[in-house]
């Protein structure tokens, strides 16, 4: 389970995250929406101990990020929108260092990153160096070595930047397989249609505070007085008001 309670960021006198609090339980699908600058990005680095928060508390399988970070962060998987990797190391032995480090017993991570290697479809090019890879190939890496040890939650900023359809569709059922398993999933994206076709909720951020929170079903009737389409609500809520 992800708890956000109260999560305020601030930067000087700006406040990038005012005041969030949700709570994703284990098998949802969670999408957080929102335009440029409005606080996704800054509630991911929180969520993953990259940011301080100014105030309020993130608590991850029972574990406060902040207090607890070591605890906390095994349990779960990041997948940042900019994947970094250590370009001499090939895919494989990348994946082999990231299950390192969550000491993973060596039986145990040789079998998962068989696995993940499988239900990526890596093994065509899994032994080539990452300097070699596309964006797209390394981000379905980034995917695996985030799957490697089996976590509680998945925590994404924009999966599919850079990803072919194929790659796009292999990656989306794999976190729909996922959820179904009972992990919980915290995916931030500018993608409308892909949040509509995964997620069980869906939050909207704007201007660093939440203006939408509702399930799928529930956000049918909200879609009714808007074109029924997801993109006119998400428009609307979060549209500037004028000014001469």
């Amino acid at each position: 389970m992800i708890e956000l309670k109260h999560l305020t960021k601030k930067f000087g006198s700006f406040t990038a995250v005012d005041d969030v609090s949700l709570s994703i339980p284990a098998g949802e699908f969670f999408g957080f929406l929102g335009p440029n600058g409005a606080g996704k990005t800054t509630t991911i680095k929180m969520m993953t101990g990259l940011f301080t928060p100014t105030d309020g508390q993130i608590i991850i399988n029972g574990f406060d990020v902040v207090h607890q970070p070591m605890e906390a962060k095994s349990t779960f998987g990041y997948i940042p929108d900019h994947p970094y990797m250590y370009d001499k190391l090939t895919g494989r032995e990348f994946i082999y260092y990231m299950g390192g480090l969550y000491r993973m017993e060596k039986e145990k991570l040789k079998e998962s990153v068989e696995q993940v290697i499988d239900l990526l479809e890596l093994a065509s090019w899994i032994d080539k160096k990452t300097e070699d890879y596309s964006q797209g190939m390394r981000q379905r890496v980034t995917f695996a070595s985030a799957f490697v040890h089996n976590p509680k939650n998945i925590i994404i900023d924009e999966p599919m930047v850079g990803l072919d359809p194929r790659s796009a569709r292999i990656v989306k059922d794999t976190l729909k397989r996922r959820s179904k398993e009972g992990v919980s999933i915290f995916m931030s994206t500018h993608i409308l249609e892909m949040a509509e076709e995964l997620c069980d909720r869906i939050a909207i951020i704007n201007k660093a505070k939440i203006i939408f929170l509702d399930t799928k079903e529930n956000l049918n009737v909200h879609k009714v007085h808007y074109d029924g389409n997801l993109e006119s609500v998400f428009l609307e809520l979060t549209k500037e008001p004028y000014s001469e």
